[in-house]
């Protein structure tokens, strides 16, 4: 079980944690038998971060990304193949993956992941939540409400 960041105080937590279960999807696995084990470390007051520690032992599979994830390879190494090409990925890199996307992940024999993973705002959403942040941001520096009375 992880923590719900519900206040402003900094949380740590130790990333040598229990893993559970956590099967892929049957129908993405290509080739042997990976097993996925993952735990939820902290997720966001409202939902839309969580982190994540993942491993998974050796095979082949698709993974389908519904949200932005931005993962830390900790220990072990893949071969993922994108639209884009293959690239050879190891202990001590950091890859992106836009929601939306998709990726096939080539594990030898094992591989551990942090993952930090954002759910998408629409673009309205997305907009006006910049605004908002730069209203916050003028009123600290000057020190004015920024909302009109």
């Amino acid at each position: 079980m992880g923590y719900t960041v519900s206040d402003l105080s900094i949380i740590t937590f130790p990333t040598d944690v229990e893993l559970e279960p956590a099967p892929i999807d049957p129908r993405w696995i290509l080739e042997g038998t990976p097993r996925a084990r993952n735990r939820l470390l902290f997720k966001s007051n409202d939902g839309t971060a969580t982190t994540m520690i993942w491993d998974c032992t050796a095979g082949r599979f698709n993974w389908f990304y519904d949200c932005d994830e931005t993962v830390h390879v900790t220990e072990g190494a893949v071969i993922l193949t994108t639209a884009t090409g293959m690239r050879a990925v190891a202990a001590g890199d950091v890859i992106f993956f836009p929601a939306g996307s998709q990726a096939t992940w080539q594990v030898d024999q094992y591989i551990r992941k942090i993952a930090f993973l954002r759910q998408t705002l629409p673009t309205a959403a997305g907009f006006a939540l910049r605004v908002w942040k730069r209203l916050l941001r003028l009123k600290r520096v000057l020190g004015v409400s920024v909302v009109p009375q």
